[in-house]
């Protein structure tokens, strides 16, 4: 602050830096933000937070910014000098460089508009309008030759004075000075003022005190006023060092001089209030003010030369004017060219604020929602679970009573059928030969025809009820579990429905089973004596007796132990049929040993019955056996062959009757458990998809935490860029404004 206290003119230069800066971090902003919306606009993974508009309208601030900061580094406060011809418009801004920049005096009119401007160079150098061409320049001399030959220049061209800032302190301050041609020497005014005062801080009339305003100069400012809102106007009422030679009308011409030019300024221009109009007229000589600084820029004292009288009085007037100008021209300069650009530059701010605060809430909407979304999901996922296990119970213990259900039928129906299966041998026709070839194929088509039947027999007595409790074991699981997927999910479940063609495949290998088995088709007489033991032994008795059975009876020991401190042995040891077969056994023994003991067997009977007798027995004994022999044909050798087979696959059959029911309850034991398991992979998938859908949610979320995190970043710093602005409006165009 005390920089700019020491000068004014460094108020718009601190302005100026400080403004650009802001604008400098200001566009890096908006370069990050619209990166970052660009980059939320185009991530597919999430729901829009923001909107195309958007991101072009950011797009739009960034141009918009970077239009603003490249005017802004080319912005300078800007004075312009008007009056007639030969008023000394040159003479006062050399005055003001404190050097001798634009040719002025006799014989120098400035016909072209001139633009003094500091360069940081150590040569001044010249520019015309259209060209970039650097004209070099060291003296007014060469200024004036070169104005001279350009005779192209008309009153409208514009010639720019790049003087080292280093020669002058004033240019130093980002101060341009521009000359006009005198306003009397053209009709151009409108152009003039629309092609170099539209953008002037500070206008300054140069007036000739030895005259008053004229109607020229005051039209001119009043084109000015009707462009401009309430330009600043100074008016300089120069070579005021002529009063000198009259001091006795000083007083009265300059009391008149204030008066009309405060009338113009306040009555007609209405540029200030009358209390301010004596702060923007002022009485110099700006020759002698060029002259003083000359000298004293050479070493000389400021009073030496031909200096009229009342030079100091008229030094300090220019002096504050300069003083005012400066002030003046700073304040104002700061006002006209940074306040717009800073209201604009608090708007984009405010707007960008108002997008990452959209951006934010919009990300905070959305990840709340995919909360609500991620703890439905784990809900359901955690209720799946749940009744999965419990439906998984319920199911394993419908099976098992199912299975049980189903292996009690088959072994019932199929014990049922064994009971019957002499009616399905009866039922098998088929061509019956006692040769072995014949015999095999036989025995190969009765087996399949025993196997066929059975499965068609038990497959009646079961398959209905077996069915109707296997789908109602499936409907009941379908309805268990249906709820536990979503809706698009039981239309694919529900052509799950029970299989009506499920059949139970009754596996009986017949042809394996009875393999073993040994037809006997030859002739057995009834009254035979073999058949006579096989009907009161059985045909293992009889295979054991006719065999030899007697050595293998243990004999009977002695009712008297041995060893007197052992019990006796048991009379009753030998069961009532051993001792039967030991008999029969023995008889056939005695029958076979000699023929004289038959003979003495018959005798005896001889003399007890009768020969009568014996003859009419052995005459329907014989009789008997020619016709069991007769009527022993091929039909009785298949019925015998038949009851002997029912017989034996009777006996092998109930061998597998707990393995058939077995094996049936298995087969439903695995069509449910197949029924289960598809509609328990369809409850993974939904499974999975809830996890998916968890995981994408945490996805999301994470995202979004740091999306939002982002946004709010940017607000901040949208925020702290806004604070920045209002912290530059207080300092600068508040403090302008006062």
């Amino acid at each position: 602050m005390a920089e700019v206290n020491a000068s004014p003119l460094k108020h718009f230069v601190t302005a100026k830096k400080k403004i650009n800066g802001i604008f400098e971090q200001l566009g890096a902003y908006i370069k990050e933000s619209s990166v970052f919306l660009e980059e939320t606009y185009k991530n597919e993974e999430l729901d829009p937070v923001t909107t195309e508009e958007q991101v072009q309208e950011v797009c739009a601030f960034q141009s918009k910014a970077a239009g603003i900061a490249e005017v802004l580094a080319r912005r300078h406060m800007k004075v312009v000098f008007f009056g007639r011809t030969s008023n000394g418009k040159s003479s006062v801004i050399n005055a003001m460089l404190c050097d001798k920049v634009l040719p002025s005096g006799i014989g120098h009119t400035t016909n072209c508009f001139l633009r003094v401007e500091g360069t940081d160079g150590a040569e001044a150098f010249i520019l015309t309008e259209g060209s970039e061409e650097r004209k070099s320049i060291k003296t007014v001399n060469q200024l004036a030759h070169a104005l001279h030959q350009e005779e192209q220049l008309d009153a409208g061209s514009l010639v720019c004075v790049m003087w080292p800032k280093a020669k002058c302190a004033l240019l130093r301050d980002d101060l341009v000075l521009l000359d006009s041609p005198g306003i009397d020497v053209t009709t151009e005014l409108d152009s003039w003022i629309d092609k170099f005062c539209l953008d002037a801080d500070v206008f300054v009339l140069v007036a000739n005190s030895e005259s008053t305003l004229m109607q020229t100069e005051k039209s001119f400012f009043h084109k000015v006023n009707e462009r401009l809102s309430s330009p600043n106007i100074f008016i300089l009422n120069n070579r005021w060092d002529a009063s000198a030679s009259e001091p006795e009308y000083m007083d009265e011409v300059r009391r008149q001089h204030m008066e009309r030019c405060t009338d113009f300024l306040v009555e007609e221009l209405r540029v200030v209030e009358r209390a301010q109009a004596a702060d923007r007229i002022f009485f110099v000589s700006a020759k002698e003010v060029l002259q003083a600084r000359v000298q004293k820029a050479q070493g000389m004292p400021e009073t030496g030369g031909a200096l009229a009288e009342g030079f100091q009085a008229r030094m300090f007037e220019f002096q504050n004017f300069e003083r005012r100008f400066e002030e003046c021209i700073s304040q104002s300069a700061v006002k006209t060219k940074f306040e717009q650009h800073t209201v604009r530059a608090k708007q984009i701010s405010e707007a960008l604020r108002g997008i990452m605060e959209s951006v934010h809430v919009a990300a905070q909407e959305q990840r709340t929602y995919c909360l609500e979304i991620k703890e439905d999901r784990q809900d359901r996922l955690q209720f799946l679970d749940k009744q999965l296990d419990l439906l998984t119970l319920d199911c394993k213990a419908k099976i098992k009573t199912i299975t049980e259900e189903v292996e009690r039928q088959v072994s019932n129906a199929m014990a049922e059928e064994i009971r019957k299966l002499n009616v399905l041998v009866d039922d098998f026709h088929l061509d019956f030969h006692p040769s072995p070839v014949v015999l095999k194929v036989y025995k190969n088509e009765l087996h399949r025809h025993i196997e066929t039947g059975l499965g068609k027999n038990m497959s009646h007595r079961c398959s209905t009820s077996i069915n109707s409790s296997l789908q109602a074991t499936q409907t009941e699981m379908i309805d268990g579990l249906k709820p536990l997927l979503p809706a698009e999910v039981r239309e694919q479940v529900d052509k799950l429905v029970p299989r009506h063609c499920f059949s139970l495949s009754y596996d009986l290998a017949c042809d394996k089973l009875c393999s073993d088995f040994q037809e006997d088709i030859s002739f057995h007489f009834s009254l035979g004596w073999t058949m006579l033991v096989k009907r009161f032994l059985g045909p293992q008795n009889t295979r054991r007796a006719l065999t030899g059975y007697s050595e293998q009876v243990p004999r009977p020991l002695a009712l008297t132990p041995v060893n007197p401190s052992m019990p006796p042995f048991p009379q009753n040891s030998v069961t009532q049929e051993e001792l039967m077969v030991s008999m029969v056994t023995g008889l056939a023994s005695l029958t076979s040993r000699t023929s004289m003991g038959v003979l003495v067997v018959g005798g005896v009977i001889w003399k007890a019955v009768g020969w009568r007798l014996i003859a009419l027995s052995l005459g329907l004994y014989g009789l008997l056996y020619i016709y069991e022999r007769l009527t022993w044909t091929t039909k009785a050798k298949e019925r015998a062959f038949k009851r002997q087979f029912v017989d034996y696959a009777s006996e092998k059959l109930q061998l597998i009757v707990s393995y058939t029911g077995s094996n049936c309850s298995h087969q439903v034991q695995q069509e449910l458990a197949g029924m289960f398991a598809q509609l328990c992979q369809q409850v993974d998938v939904t499974r999975q998809n809830l996890e998916d859908e968890i995981n994408e949610m945490n996805h999301k979320i994470e995202q979004l935490d740091s999306l939002q995190s982002k946004a709010k970043l940017l607000r901040n710093k949208a925020g702290w860029l806004d604070s920045e602005l209002n912290m530059f409006i207080q300092q600068y165009l508040q403090h302008s404004s006062k």
